[in-house]
């Protein structure tokens, strides 16, 4: 067997044997205290309550499982089992060698994958998500996001993969520096275009009209020194019960948007908490750090691409025989999440940090305790687990656990 085969195979074992574990063990932790409200939480949270949030996160965890494994087969099949090499033998028939070639396999591979991963979006939408009662979409709804999904992705991935094929194929040995200002300057463009664009494709935005919580946001931006374009309600109530608010775009095209489901469950007071919390992450810079970060990883991540892909061992040991630039990207976004897997932590704990200080920022602008009846509302209402299991957390939450979080609040 090809060295780089049992290298990959390995690591792939690895990444799968780790996260299978991590399932299993949410999935025992959670119910193991399942009927035990933790007691910082038992005057907000009922038992029922506690129950729904438990059976909530161990159905979502069963369906991860499930597309762990059909990952570990689908991975195999595109690999060794020739399906990626049967696409570029069909986009063959059709290009000559070159960028059109190139983004008909990229293209193929992609329509591919999303017919795969239909059933499973299909599964979580009208089974978990209707069994806990958040689902509000119908499936004619469900069809014509897909096609929106289909036709965006179509826009704006097939230029991208275009411009790169041709970078990468036309610049010479230092063309991954080009392709990362390609890759860059891509994703600040759809930053840009997101709000106006973009998100109105698949959502209705209205101005908030609550002038009362107008005014008081407003006095809280002239607090902070934050300078938005526009205060937005989206009525993200047509697709599901949960809540949620975000900041969007940059520059001139900055907005708050609300969804219509957090502003009907919380008090104004609570809405500014929550509200001063995103705004921590934008005046201590989170957003540019995790930017500069991914950026980073990202010519890094070319960088070794350009390395590995004038290799023959690359795509001998993954089951390819007809190297070719397209195929060197394709096989790298297959083979770096396996072995990137392990240091997820990182990720997380660098996440969570920026939570927390998220968190004191807002204490600093409005009163904690507005803060934590707004969280301990929307735990209960998106029906998150009060108690995850901590490796499992560590591996996967990007916020940290409500015990840590309301702990600290409260402290403050």
């Amino acid at each position: 067997m090809h060295t780089f085969t049992m290298i990959f195979l390995a690591a792939l074992a690895i990444a799968t044997s780790v996260k299978l574990w991590l399932g299993l063990r949410q999935l025992r932790h959670v119910r193991a205290h399942r009927d035990t409200v933790p007691a910082e939480f038992a005057d907000e949270i009922t038992p029922e309550a506690h129950r729904k949030a438990a059976d909530y996160s161990n159905a979502k965890t069963r369906v991860s499982l499930a597309g762990i494994l059909f990952e570990v087969v689908l991975v195999l099949a595109i690999t060794f089992g020739g399906v990626l090499q049967a696409l570029h033998n069909l986009s063959a028939g059709w290009f000559e060698p070159g960028v059109a070639r190139g983004v008909t396999l990229m293209v193929l591979l992609g329509v591919l994958m999303a017919v795969i991963e239909m059933p499973f979006d299909l599964y979580r939408t009208f089974v978990v998500e209707q069994r806990f009662g958040f689902n509000k979409m119908t499936l004619r709804m469900f069809v014509i996001d897909g096609c929106k999904h289909a036709l965006l992705g179509a826009a704006l991935g097939i230029p991208l993969a275009a411009a790169m094929l041709w970078v990468m194929e036309g610049m010479g040995a230092s063309w991954w520096l080009y392709a990362w200002v390609v890759w860059v300057a891509f994703n600040l463009m759809v930053l840009a275009i997101f709000p106006t664009w973009i998100a109105p494709l698949f959502n209705k935005f209205s101005p908030l009209d609550d002038t009362q919580l107008k005014a008081r946001i407003e006095r809280l931006l002239e607090r902070c020194g934050f300078k938005v374009r526009g205060l937005m309600v989206m009525d993200g109530s047509k697709r599901s019960s949960h809540g949620n608010a975000y900041f969007t775009g940059f520059g001139k095209t900055k907005r708050i948007v609300f969804f219509d489901t957090l502003l009907a469950r919380l008090t104004p007071e609570e809405v500014e908490a929550v509200l001063a919390h995103e705004l921590g992450h934008f005046k201590l810079k989170h957003v540019i750090k995790r930017m500069a970060w991914t950026f980073a990883a990202s010519l890094a991540f070319l960088w070794l691409l350009a390395q590995m892909m004038t290799q023959t061992w690359f795509y001998s040991g993954l089951g390819v025989t007809s190297p070719s630039t397209a195929m060197a990207l394709v096989l790298f976004f297959i083979v770096v999440p396996q072995f990137t897997f392990l240091f997820s932590p990182l990720s997380s704990y660098y996440s969570r940090k920026h939570e927390f200080e998220a968190d004191r920022y807002a204490t600093e602008q409005t009163v904690a305790a507005d803060l934590i009846t707004a969280l301990v509302k929307l735990y209960k209402d998106n029906a998150a687990t009060l108690t995850p299991d901590p490796l499992h957390s560590l591996f996967y939450d990007s916020h940290p656990p409500a015990t840590a979080r309301i702990a600290r609040l409260k402290a403050a």
